[in-house]
């Protein structure tokens, strides 16, 4: 338990207890409007971010965030005008965002440092800026769900009754397209490009298993969270592997065995009835 004393190592366990709570609002919000796809588009397309921003010698943090947003904002403004289908639209942002920032890293002289942790995560660097910034997202996020959580709910389950009861529904859906996109690149530097989607699933696939409204959904995905979190971090120390990787594959076992135990228990139940 000594490893407990070391900063980064606090930072870590700081760094999943805010991811918890992030990923637990949108995550359920993503999971119930079936925005995957939408996601995995954003998070891809925050990469060419990441290129320009070595290249012009800017933040890459703050440049792969700025292509995160326009890219979230662009699919939903483009997908509603139906003129172009939804998936065609995310699978073109797709594509833009992984071949700009391919250009431009190869463009960039020299060595690109952090391009690795941006790709496959490092939440063992995680600094105390990195946490409050997360941390004042992470209250914006919450204050905002607080007060909107009627309308957020049915917009995402129903947003066809919710704009006959005079809810701005476009609104909420462009305001919340914004903190995944925010969500998305601050969750980068833990789990990386390549894992993220999965964090802002598993969690909420394993608590389908026990509960289906939206609110217990939020409440056990971010506990889910949260154990998966701190048990993949231990792991990955006693193994001696990567924090990010370890966090997902401890969900996906997680997942795997409850899922066959909920299913066990209930043909079980049919036969004694």
């Amino acid at each position: 338990m000594d490893i407990l004393n070391y900063t980064f190592f606090q930072n870590a366990l700081w760094a999943i207890l805010l991811i918890s709570v992030t990923s637990a609002i949108i995550g359920t919000y993503i999971v119930a409007r079936r925005m995957l796809f939408i996601t995995g588009g954003i998070t891809h397309a925050s990469f060419g971010g990441l290129g320009v921003g070595y290249y012009l010698g800017f933040s890459p943090t703050l440049s792969a965030l700025f292509f995160a947003i326009l890219s979230a904002l662009g699919v939903e403004w483009i997908s509603r005008g139906k003129s172009v289908r939804e998936d065609s639209a995310i699978a073109v942002v797709w594509a833009l965002g992984m071949a700009v920032g391919i250009i431009f890293i190869f463009m960039t002289p020299g060595y690109t440092p952090g391009l690795t942790e941006f790709l496959f995560g490092n939440i063992l660097t995680i600094t105390h800026t990195d946490l409050l910034a997360f941390a004042a997202f992470a209250s914006l996020l919450v204050l905002y769900t607080v007060f909107r959580y009627k309308y957020i709910v049915y917009t995402a389950f129903d947003p066809d009754f919710a704009s006959t009861r005079r809810i701005k529904t476009r609104l909420i859906n462009y305001i919340m397209t914004f903190f995944i996109a925010t969500a998305v690149v601050l969750t980068i530097r833990l789990v990386g490009i390549m894992l993220l989607i999965s964090i802002l699933s598993l969690p909420q696939m394993i608590a389908e298993i026990f509960c289906h409204r939206f609110r217990s959904i939020i409440w056990l995905s971010g506990l889910i969270n949260l154990l998966g979190g701190i048990g993949g971090l231990l792991l990955s120390f006693w193994l001696d592997v990567p924090a990010g990787a370890t966090i997902v594959f401890t969900l996906i076992v997680a997942y795997f065995l409850l899922k066959i135990a909920a299913t066990h228990l209930l043909s079980a139940n049919r036969q004694r009835q």
